[in-house]
């Protein structure tokens, strides 16, 4: 499967990477390389995580990682995984 990943996921991810790095820069980059471990693995097994709480759709999933929600879809007709957006979950947006 391919991934892909939705820019709204892209701008908040860096968000997020720049705002841990004020506070401690090795923590960021530690961060930004289990969180990429992580999604590179959703194709291995798709459907791991629960359904997302966020959207009526078995296809769209929720990973947390660090207190962070990141919501994904799994689009088998097009043998794709779009990462669709990442958030801190004591702040929903």
């Amino acid at each position: 499967m391919t991934i892909i990943y939705n820019p709204i996921f892209d701008k908040e991810v860096i968000d997020i990477i720049n705002y841990i790095a004020l506070d401690k820069p090795t923590a960021s980059i530690n961060f930004t390389l289990e969180l990429e471990k992580l999604i590179l693995n959703i194709p291995n097994f798709p459907f791991k995580y629960k359904s997302s709480i966020y959207f009526d759709d078995n296809n769209i999933r929720d990973m947390t990682y660090k207190g962070y929600t990141i919501i994904y879809e799994v689009n088998l007709n097009k043998n794709t995984i779009e990462i669709l957006k990442i958030f801190n979950q004591n702040k929903p947006s």
